[in-house]
């Protein structure tokens, strides 16, 4: 398979990131919402993610092979400790 070039128009004001450290994941048969919040007070959305099933397995696959590379090079990634949250209805 031939690899493709993607060109990505990025907005100045996307370039920083937005800072996460809870997600919100909800889901119908056609699509899943991933909500990114900074939990910090008060606790606000930083970005709101829609995909299809089939889309965010292969994002899922794509991490999990990032962070085998980043292990690998780096050493095991121990998980973030939870923390008492407010109830934001998070679901593993």
């Amino acid at each position: 398979m031939d690899k493709k070039e993607v060109k990505i128009k990025i907005e100045d004001k996307d370039l920083k990131g937005y800072y996460a450290n809870l997600m919100l994941v909800r889901h119908t048969k056609e699509e899943f919402c991933l909500d990114f919040v900074n939990t910090f007070n008060p606790p606000i959305l930083t970005s709101r993610i829609l995909t299809s099933p089939g889309h965010l397995k292969r994002m899922v696959k794509a991490l999990k092979g990032n962070i085998d590379i980043y292990e690998k090079e780096h050493g095991t990634i121990e998980e973030a400790e939870k923390k008492e949250e407010p109830e934001l209805g998070f679901r593993p």
